[in-house]
């Protein structure tokens, strides 16, 4: 009878154990302070010195590369003749490298001949700290353009500049490529920006503050909706948020500094950025805020609403409110206060309004990245990153039916070669587990 009870807990504890392994998803970890999380399924690869050496990137894939001070690196994608295109990188120094004011990297995307369809910038500006940073490139199809129109391959080119006095690490980088979905047959789409938008600043919020934490990459950006949110962030970290804001809706955000309880006053410039990005991680806007101590905080301006008529305003915040879709909060905050302050991390509010009524979508479709579903919302409300969300997902209950169903098989083979040795070894016959199964036609 002992012996059947320890049997019976020997196999309770092997299904368990190998249960366990089979379909629990894989343990989250934190990163550390300055530890940017690349997108678990970036492919790495090579910029090229020489546009005739660059390497293509695949429409909807992430890539990561490295840029060193000075270089100017070439990749390659293939545009049609039709869509709008976007081509991002995300600069990402070390977080013991030293930056200066004006260092960056620069994004353009060009015809092969090096004629220039667009650039865009992203620098460190007042807030020179080594933090993440995004810049991207766009080509767009208007009627009577007469460059960057036909379809083929075009050169991307990421340029990094580095002062004297900067470190001379190389850089990371995240790059995506992506087309926006064409519009609809027949309908008349808008060729000049806005006249007017509301540009009042949004009544602060009053609601009850809720914690939610924050991802240390675009990739594992928490998802928010309106409210008032509580984190912390440590000197020299970037915590990532993302909200979905769908046509015609205005986003409104700002992010406030708590008292730290450490004693200190001394006054550290430019201590936190805020910063928010397009579906395309094209940078958008950035506010910042000074730290002596004690409460803090700092407002986004004011950005219109979401329309594709944006995309033709000179402003280049204007114009990256764009299309519908994930829009990227960080915060990110200077690793000079830890000098005054310590290392632990401060605990700050993120405050996020969506105004107004969703609006039809402009896409022949489905709108891909470019829009906002009732899951995503659903996302959002959970508070739930995009790995979360796609274990979550319809998919995820069929692929673990699937899963289950192999399992069941191995873990019975395996269950029953264990009980099988124990037997023999009982009995006092060698083990030969595998000559037993093929005599029982396994």
């Amino acid at each position: 009878m002992n012996r059947q009870r320890n049997r019976g807990r020997v196999t309770a504890a092997a299904l368990a154990a190998m249960c366990a392994a089979a379909v629990l998803p894989g343990q989250a970890h934190a990163a550390g302070p300055g530890v940017y999380a690349f997108d678990p399924d970036a492919k790495n690869v090579q910029g090229a010195a020489t546009n005739v050496e660059a390497s293509t990137l695949d429409e909807g894939v992430p890539y990561r590369s490295v840029i060193k001070p000075g270089e100017k690196l070439y990749y390659r994608v293939t545009l049609d003749d039709a869509s709008a295109a976007y081509v991002s990188a995300v600069a990402v120094p070390g977080d013991a490298g030293a930056v200066a004011y004006g260092d960056g990297i620069t994004v353009s995307l060009r015809e092969t001949d090096d004629t220039r369809c667009d650039s865009g910038q992203a620098n460190f500006g007042t807030g020179a700290y080594a933090r993440p940073i995004t810049a991207y490139a766009s080509r767009t199809v208007t009627e009577g353009g007469s460059t960057c129109q036909e379809g083929g391959p075009y050169d991307v080119l990421v340029e990094r500049e580095s002062k004297a006095g900067s470190s001379q690490e190389p850089w990371g980088l995240e790059l995506r490529f992506l087309q926006e979905p064409k519009p609809k047959s027949g309908t008349s789409m808008p060729t000049e920006a806005p006249e007017s938008w509301p540009s009042a600043s949004a009544k602060p919020l009053t609601g009850k503050q809720q914690k939610r934490s924050g991802g240390s990459g675009f990739s594992e950006a928490t998802s928010l909706e309106n409210g008032r949110w509580q984190d912390t962030v440590a000197p020299g970290q970037t915590r990532f948020f993302r909200v979905p804001v769908d046509w015609g809706q205005q986003l409104y955000a700002s992010a406030g500094l708590s008292n730290t309880t450490s004693g200190g006053e001394e006054f550290v410039g430019s201590a936190l950025t805020l910063s928010l990005a397009n579906p395309a991680q094209g940078q958008v806007s950035e506010a910042t805020l000074s730290y002596s101590g004690g409460p803090a905080s700092a407002s986004l301006r004011p950005l219109p609403p979401v329309a594709y008529r944006n995309r033709f305003d000179s402003s280049s915040e204007v114009s990256a409110m764009r299309f519908a879709g994930w829009y990227y909060l960080s915060v990110s905050l200077s690793p000079k206060l830890k000098e005054s302050y310590g290392a632990e991390p401060i605990p700050f509010e993120l405050s996020v309004q969506v105004k107004n009524q969703a609006e039809e979508s402009p896409y022949e479709g489905d709108a891909g990245v470019f829009g906002v579903t009732d899951q995503d919302r659903e996302v959002a409300r959970k508070g739930q990153n995009a790995e979360q969300a796609a274990r979550s997902g319809p998919m995820t209950v069929v692929a673990a039916a699937g899963i289950g169903t192999g399992t069941v098989l191995v873990l019975g083979l395996g269950v029953w070669t264990l009980l099988a040795r124990r037997r023999a070894s009982a009995a006092g016959q060698p083990a030969g587990g595998g000559n037993q199964l093929s005599a029982q036609g396994w």
